[in-house]
């Protein structure tokens, strides 16, 4: 192994970057829809992710981390960088200001919880559902 890959870690065979958290890729405005469908029988939770952004990547990572919600949410995963219009129509319909990196805590078809930044915590939004 390279000095390089010993220090940064071999982006090829490093498993150690599996997320625990089964996301659904939101790569789809119909999507909408059914997120606020199913938000009526569990809540959904988004995360809106700017793959360009050392702070964003910084916040899924602690998420991910600190996430112990399976099976008591479904959580989307928004790449908004490609799918800026799904970030738009998830600003206008959820009635929350676009921010990046942001959490979204949606039930019963509305936001209930928002948070981007630094203030994006598992704990707290464990608390919300």
């Amino acid at each position: 192994m390279t000095l390089f890959k010993s220090i940064f870690g071999d982006s090829e065979n490093n498993n150690s970057n599996a997320s625990k958290i089964n996301w659904i890729e939101l790569t789809d405005l119909g999507q909408l829809n059914e997120i606020m469908d199913l938000s009526y029988e569990q809540p959904v939770v988004i995360f809106k992710h700017s793959t360009r952004c050392s702070i964003s990547r910084m916040a899924l990572k602690q998420f991910e981390n600190e996430f112990d919600l399976e099976g008591s949410v479904t959580p989307y995963f928004l790449d908004l960088l490609n799918h800026r219009d799904i970030s738009n129509e998830i600003a206008t319909r959820f009635e929350v200001y676009h921010q990046s990196p942001q959490l979204l805590l949606i039930k019963e078809g509305k936001s209930i919880y928002d948070a981007s930044h630094s203030d994006i915590d598992a704990v707290e939004l464990k608390r919300r559902v």
